[in-house]
């Protein structure tokens, strides 16, 4: 892959490094294309989520910093992400917003950022709130408030509170299968951002005003057992925390 997108760039800076070349170029660059979206797909959170929104399957290659503003990163590996159509063509498309003083980015970059940094979930209502100007600018550009999201992100923690307390009854039950199972659906499940800010509650007086009465204590079993962290592979994450090294 490395030299096949490393021959593609010679060719755009060849052709003046123009970003028409680099148009060209990735348009004609379906085996490197390849290649990137397999590796993203691997690295991408639950059933190969948008790197971005997490909600939606993850269907397009993203250019973190579009190509029309460097055409010579149209190839490079750290500017790739795996969005979905909406938020690729429809939310972010050619958006970059810029520091007008210090020229850097004002997106989260989720490959280098980590976004507890910026942004903080409210599980309860599945809002977003920001921290900081890359926090506000990473909402507004994503569209990580829309309603879909949040209505989303609402709901997957109502799941989550009920799935933790039943994985934690199937444990006090000796049900050691199925307890794996409950497991492991919880971390193939959407919405992975929404686990992690529940997991982030445990042993805080925050656990027990989510309803559920047994759920502080589940959660705390959770948060210590090897059922949370067997068979997690590296990935990049999308816009919430944590977010592992990058292979």
């Amino acid at each position: 892959m490395t030299k096949l997108c490393d021959s593609r760039t010679t060719k755009i800076r060849e052709a003046g490094a123009t970003s028409k070349a680099a148009y060209e170029q990735w348009k004609a660059a379906k085996p490197a294309r390849k290649h990137i979206k397999d590796l993203l797909a691997q690295m991408a959170p639950g059933r190969i989520r948008c790197m971005y929104c997490l909600d939606s399957l993850g269907t397009d290659i993203d250019h973190f910093e579009p190509k029309a503003r460097t055409p010579l990163r149209t190839f490079c590996w750290d500017n790739h992400l795996l969005a979905c159509s909406h938020c690729n063509s429809n939310e972010k498309r050619d958006l970059f917003p810029c520091d007008p003083s210090t020229g850097a980015c004002l997106l989260i970059d989720p490959t280098v950022d980590d976004p507890a940094d910026h942004l903080k979930l409210l599980p309860k209502t599945g809002e977003l709130k920001w921290h900081t100007a890359k926090g506000w600018h990473s909402i507004e550009v994503f569209g990580l408030n829309r309603d879909e999201l949040r209505k989303g992100r609402a709901d997957a923690c109502q799941v989550f509170i009920s799935e933790l307390v039943r994985w934690h009854d199937q444990v006090r039950h000796g049900k050691a299968e199925a307890a794996t199972r409950t497991a492991v659906r919880l971390r193939r499940s959407g919405f992975p951002e929404v686990l992690r800010t529940l997991e982030g509650l445990a042993g805080t007086p925050l656990a027990s005003v989510l309803e559920d009465r047994h759920f502080p204590e589940a959660l705390s079993a959770w948060v210590a057992s090897p059922n949370r962290r067997e068979a997690i592979p590296p990935m990049r994450t999308g816009l919430l925390p944590p977010l592992p090294a990058r292979p």
